[in-house]
């Protein structure tokens, strides 16, 4: 189907970019073949780090004429799959293209290449006392360009919101080598079909991301976490619903840890945590320009909890103690790779007031099938990660079970008005559960959208749609 990399087009890819920039050994083309959902492995043919906006197009025109596959990459912290060269061909890897181009003030916009660390970006702004809100777990090493393709969420989402919300302008690549740019610096555009929004989220398949304009706020002044264990996960749960309903309090985060992930993260760290007995816990982040305000805050949302069954509530105020209390919930995937060879991790999404039902979906799975599971994630919007472990399952039964049991928890998920991921996208791991998910009108809609950006299929295939 597809043409492969030869020697000549290797040579033609050195000059547009530089041959320092072109990779092409077994040892350099290694770390391109995965991310970090251990198990997968996909070698590319040829890496290649461009530069600029022209570099890219010039690559990805060679591949159009040429029929090579191109599989553009952020910083590969990705978790399905989504930046893997499937059919070999070229990766084209946007870590050179880094720059913060500019933050203008007057118009709280910032100006971004898509290699840019989303942490880094977070310091530079916040220098300035501005804030871009999307926080990611892997902010210290996921890139901007990998956020807008996932349309990558956080803990702040249910606050804030997620990238989507943030992006007000982009340049891309398309299939063809040629070059779109939509948006800008105004706060409202309807100018024609919102290309913006067709490529954030499409996970590479429609184009490459070579800038983006990003809308800042100003950043808030005080932030206080609280941690709220609870013996009971329905307890902490039902609590979240009563910390939203309340007045005049919008979380900036509301998360959970069910005790097996503490437990590990425990185990991990080779030191105690707090309350990690507990059969849940949450982290309730509330922040603001008056501190009276927050203080007011924390006393309703602590009353909330202790009415709702909490054993305690640990606050933090110091930067100190909410860096301590963050860096269970921070390091818990590593954790999880560290004591389990394998490591599925699925990112469902349901109704939030649903979340009780969907943890006693998965421990029935769990208990059933016989795979160890843990869950966390974002309480305060219905995103629960949903950890299933190889540890103790032997290589036959995962190979022939895990499926099943992915399977049975995307099934939960969509029983209780919910759906198969909320922000780690469809990548390669669930495409092939896209069509429990997704109506064949949609699916059939979706498939003449790809056709239409990319009619020979050569931008990121073997992606998303089954």
């Amino acid at each position: 189907m597809y043409s492969k990399v030869d020697a000549r087009i290797v040579e033609l890819l050195a000059e547009i970019v530089g041959p320092e920039a072109v990779v092409t050994s077994e040892e350099g083309l290694e770390p391109y073949s995965h991310d970090e959902m251990p198990g997968w492995r996909y070698m590319p043919e040829v890496v290649v780090k461009p530069r600029s906006t022209e570099e890219v197009a010039r690559v990805v025109q060679l591949a159009a004429e040429e029929n090579v596959p191109v599989t553009p990459r952020g910083l590969g912290t990705g978790l399905s799959g989504g930046a893997l060269p499937v059919h070999g061909g070229i990766v084209v890897s946007m870590e050179r293209m880094n720059r913060l181009i500019e933050v203008d003030e007057d118009n709280l916009m910032a100006v971004v290449e898509p290699g840019l660390v989303v942490g880094e970006l977070h310091k530079q702004v916040e220098a300035r006392g501005l804030f871009y809100p999307p926080d990611p777990a892997s902010l210290d090493s996921c890139s901007i360009g990998g956020n807008i393709a996932e349309n990558a969420g956080g803990p702040r989402a249910v606050k804030y919101g997620i990238t989507r919300d943030y992006v007000m302008g982009i340049e891309a690549v398309l299939p063809d080598g040629s070059v779109i740019r939509y948006g800008g610096k105004t706060v409202k555009n309807v100018t024609g079909y919102d290309l913006a929004n067709v490529l954030i989220g499409s996970e590479g398949t429609l184009g490459i991301i070579t800038q983006a304009i990003l809308k800042l706020i100003p950043l808030p002044q005080h932030r206080i976490d609280l941690l709220v264990p609870f013996h009971s996960f329905r307890d902490a749960t039902r609590t979240v619903t009563e910390i939203i309903r309340a007045k005049r309090i919008v979380p900036v985060v509301l998360e959970f840890m069910d005790r097996e992930s503490v437990k590990a993260c425990e185990k991990y760290l080779e030191k105690e945590l707090p309350f990690s007995d507990a059969e849940a816990q949450l982290i309730v982040g509330l922040d603001g320009n008056r501190r009276e305000d927050i203080d007011a805050q924390v006393e309703v949302v602590a009353e909330i909890c202790l009415e709702g069954g909490a054993d305690d509530v640990l606050v933090a105020d110091s930067a100190f103690q909410k860096d301590q209390l963050w860096h269970a919930r921070r390091v818990l995937l590593e954790t999880l790779k560290a004591i389990s060879e394998r490591v599925e991790v699925e990112d469902v999404v349901v109704p939030r007031v649903r979340i009780p039902e969907l943890i006693s979906a998965v421990e029935e799975i769990s208990e059933r099938s016989g795979f160890p599971i843990v869950n966390w994630g974002h309480a305060g919007d219905g995103n629960v990660h949903v950890g299933v472990l190889k540890r103790g399952v032997s290589d036959e039964k995962w190979n022939a079970e895990l499926d099943r049991v992915n399977e049975a928890i995307f099934e939960s998920a969509l029983s209780l008005g919910g759906m198969i991921t909320g922000e780690h996208g469809i990548g390669i791991f669930k495409k092939r559960f896209m069509p429990k998910a997704v109506d064949e009108p949609t699916m059939a809609a979706m498939r003449a959208l790809k056709r239409a950006f990319d009619p020979a299929g050569i931008l990121n295939p073997g992606k998303v749609l089954p």
